[in-house]
């Protein structure tokens, strides 16, 4: 995308300046630095992973004794680590029990996943809906008891069913706007903390 146009903002130049692969980065880092999602020596699944700015700020954080595994249907390829593995593969049709075979459990889930907008709002949100619960039936598979899941929806009528389904299988459940979210963007975070392993 060309400097100067109408998507440059102070998160993209200090993106470049900092160097990271995406603006996006400032999202994962408010939200890990108030929530406490990724710690040293974690092993963290990051599910939307491409162009690769979330998996290269986990990399980060979980250290040389952490791990990072992204999964997309576009490579990162800029993005190289000695522990960072990249598995090719659609959220719709990928088994979760085969993503915890090959990923092992994970002590968190990140997923920025996002559908490509039509401009439509009910079936733009309507189609993060539907990523956002396959996030969730993959991190019900690969998290460990008290791992997190972090999962970015649109704003809209299911919302709160969502929500109601992480409830039910986490001790606590947070909304979250970051700042670096663009002006009038639809989209929020929802954090599932503390992961039960069960339906209460």
């Amino acid at each position: 995308m060309p400097r100067g146009d109408k998507w440059e903002d102070s998160y993209t130049r200090r993106a470049r300046t900092e160097k990271w692969l995406a603006r996006s980065v400032y999202k994962l880092e408010e939200m890990d630095k108030k929530f406490q999602l990724i710690r040293p020596g974690d092993c963290l699944l990051d599910l939307g992973c491409y162009p690769g700015s979330w998996s290269q700020y986990g990399i980060k954080r979980v250290g040389p004794k952490g791990n990072v595994v992204g999964m997309d249907l576009k490579n990162p390829d800029r993005l190289s680590a000695p522990n960072f593995k990249f598995i090719k593969a659609d959220i719709f049709t990928v088994d979760p029990e085969w993503v915890l075979k090959e990923v092992g459990p994970r002590d968190a889930v990140i997923s920025d996943l996002a559908p490509k907008t039509t401009g439509i709002p009910v079936a733009d949100t309507s189609r993060s809906m539907e990523l956002a619960k396959e996030a969730l039936k993959i991190a019900s598979a690969v998290l460990k008891k008290r791992g997190h899941f972090l999962c970015k929806v649109f704003e809209g009528g299911d919302l709160k069913s969502y929500r109601n389904s992480l409830s039910g299988c986490f001790d606590q459940v947070r909304n979250f706007r970051p700042s670096a979210s663009r002006k009038g963007s639809r989209e929020i975070y929802l954090l599932g903390l503390k992961f039960t392993g069960k339906s209460k």
